[in-house]
């Protein structure tokens, strides 16, 4: 009998293709990556001793008898054995990260090993095939368990995709179905044309298919550096945090890097990262490098750190002081370094990606330092704030938020005529929170702004409520965020909500802060103009912080002006500071504005700030902030309790 190997041979060429462009993608030396490299090689065996085989079969006067046995023997081994190996590649990419997969590979390789066991058998059976002493080859009376094998394997590849579909995406389900379904019709078509060696084509034909899909360098390299990718660093964590090996993880993270692109242009700062990556790779070896972002590259490192590494994190911090030069371009990129360790820091991949992202932010945002190092108090400081964004959104999502109102008391009637409405959670998993921990976290998340609607809807329906109960009241403070005036339709968003509570305008007053008026001073200006048209007024809340500016005070039409409780404490003890307050309160009320001071809490400040002509005064020595209920209590016996002296008077 003569075979056909041209299809064969052509195959292996591809086969070799494929290899030599695939040997540096996937680094990670996963179960799947290794069983597809496992792939290659049986592929390659089975094509080597078949076409060899084919050949000394072919012309027997040329090679000995037993090479011929040996070489058709692994031939007849390695053949079959494609299917199950391309079988136990489904399985990794299935059941990848699920923890399991060995055992059912150890499994499911049974029907393998009793056909290995039969090859070695027919060593003196002959029930596969035999070669005469002539070199003439026969087919044994079992010869068709050999192809019953493969398909046995492709037919279970395609089987386990189906039953296990939920665990993969819908591309990656389509290419492992595809792929053993084109082998096996191409070992179809030659149980159809017996003299056509078509075996090793169906396995190359699957492998091309896996690999451009599955195994793809383009998939796991980064195209500018040629570095593996972030994909590729988070499946080595997790490979590395299943084997519970000791490493640590290094971030370089690039200030302002879009600032270079701009200076330089987009080519040159291509050229500069490639210059960075260039560098941390001398420096990384043997250890792995990663491009983690746009202008962040990480050093993955085996072992627990130590001196030699915290000498490396110095070495590359003085290397980024420096300058980088790329062509005729030479220039200084600031850059800062977090640091976090498997398993001191942190054990699990969420934690320790969480961790480094928070201490870059750190580091980016301190003055004395460009390196962190991520500890266990940082990370649990980093989970509490985790926490803290489900409360915020669990409240948003119910509108549970607690509102607290701080009665203000005016210098001219003596009445509780104002108050300030405060966001509270008193009550919550970790207890209850405080503004100065809750409050960042909201504006960080972006809640705060839906928060404030939220809370100017229930400040609208509490004016509502003192109003039908015969309460006379001026009206409530609401403090507006900066990220509220990032908002389109802002002046609109506000009228919707005090018009659906009907609510007259000029009860509620909206606190800004200077910081905000400093940012946003245009768009504070406009929407304060068309606040103050409906009647809504304006109050600047924190005067003397820091960001204190009269011109824009002057521009924004504002109503009210409050100095920040800092400037009446000091004034208690500095004349300087008691002279100054005195004439802010003269100034603002010659550009017809009110004037507010906080933080009031005894009688001494009491006077003090009576004796400024301040027309309202907020304190704790006056009332602390109340919950809705025991704040419309306050306001109405305080207000009971006014007639009550005016009604005895003479």
């Amino acid at each position: 009998m003569h075979w056909n190997i041209v299809a064969e041979c052509i195959s292996e060429i591809n086969l070799i293709i494929i290899w030599f462009y695939s040997r540096k993608s996937n680094l990670v030396p996963s179960l799947r990556n290794r069983l597809f490299q496992f792939c290659f090689f049986v592929t390659f065996c089975a094509m080597s001793f078949n076409i060899a085989s084919t050949v000394m079969i072919a012309y027997p006067e040329k090679f000995p008898c037993f090479l011929t046995w040996l070489v058709t023997t692994v031939y007849f081994v390695a053949t079959p054995l494609m299917g199950m190996a391309y079988f136990f590649y489904t399985l990794a990419a299935v059941f990848e990260n699920k923890g399991n997969t060995m055992k059912i590979i150890i499994w499911t390789s049974l029907p393998g090993t009793v056909y290995f066991l039969l090859v070695i058998m027919n060593l003196f059976s002959n029930v596969l095939f035999s070669i005469c002493s002539d070199g003439t080859y026969t087919r044994g009376p079992l010869i068709s368990v050999t192809y019953i094998i493969f398909y046995l394997y492709g037919v279970a590849a395609m089987a386990v995709v189906v039953i296990w579909r939920k665990y993969m995406e819908p591309a990656i389900r389509r290419i492992l179905v595809i792929f053993p379904m084109i082998a096996l019709l191409v070992i179809i078509v030659q149980q159809l044309y017996p003299t056509v060696i078509l075996s090793g084509s169906a396995a190359t034909c699957a492998l091309l298919i896996i690999y451009l899909y599955l195994q793809n360098k383009q998939n796991s390299v980064d195209y500018l550096t040629g570095l593996p990718n972030r994909q590729e660093f988070l499946k080595m964590i997790e490979l590395l945090i299943r084997k519970s090996k000791y490493f640590n993880i290094t971030v370089l993270s690039l200030r302002g890097f879009k600032r270079i692109n701009d200076t330089y242009g987009q080519h040159n700062g291509d050229l500069f990262l490639q210059e960075i990556a260039s560098y941390l790779k001398s420096i990384s070896e043997p250890h792995c490098l990663y491009r983690f972002g746009g202008d962040e590259f990480v050093i993955l490192s085996y072992g627990p750190f130590d001196a030699s590494m915290s000498y490396n994190v110095k070495k590359l911090e003085q290397r980024m002081q420096q300058p980088w030069i790329s062509g005729e371009n030479s220039c200084v990129i600031p850059a800062v370094i977090g640091v976090v360790g498997y398993p001191e820091c942190a054990n699990t991949a969420e934690d320790l990606i969480s961790g480094i992202e928070y201490a870059v932010s750190m580091a980016k945002a301190a003055s004395d330092t460009n390196v962190y190092y991520c500890g266990h108090e940082m990370l649990a400081s980093l989970r509490r704030r985790r926490k803290i964004v489900e409360i915020l959104e669990e409240n948003l999502k119910n509108n549970s938020f607690s509102v607290y109102y701080q009665p203000i008391i005016s210098t001219a009637t003596g009445k509780y005529t104002v108050a300030e409405s405060l966001l509270r959670i008193p009550d919550s998993p970790l207890g209850p929170l405080f503004p100065n921990e809750f409050i960042p976290v909201a504006e960080e998340t972006g809640m705060i702004v839906e928060i404030t609607y939220q809370i100017l809807d229930k400040v609208c329906k509490f004016v509502n409520r003192l109003s039908e109960n015969g309460i006379e009241f001026d009206g409530v403070h609401v403090n507006f965020s900066g990220q509220q005036f990032s908002q389109i339709g802002l002046a609109e968003k506000v009228e919707g909500i005090i018009e659906a509570n009907h609510t007259p305008f000029s009860k509620i007053k909206i606190e800004i802060t200077e910081s905000i008026l400093a940012d946003n001073a245009e768009t504070v200006e406009e929407f304060a103009l068309e606040m103050q048209q409906r009647g809504i007024l304006i109050e600047l809340d924190d005067f003397g912080t820091g960001y204190s500016n009269i011109v824009s005070v002057m521009n924004t039409p504002l109503d009210t002006v409050k100095l920040d409780k800092s400037l009446v404490w000091s004034a208690m003890e500095k004349k300087e500071t008691a002279a100054m307050v005195k004439s802010l309160s003269t100034v603002f009320h010659e550009m017809g504005l009110q004037v507010l001071a906080e933080g009031v809490e005894n009688a001494q400040q009491e006077a003090f700030v009576k004796s400024c002509g301040i027309d309202y005064i907020q304190g704790f020595y006056f009332a602390k902030p109340l919950p809705e209920e025991e704040a419309f209590a306050f306001i109405r016996n305080a207000q009971a309790k006014q007639e009550m002296i005016r009604g005895i008077q003479p």
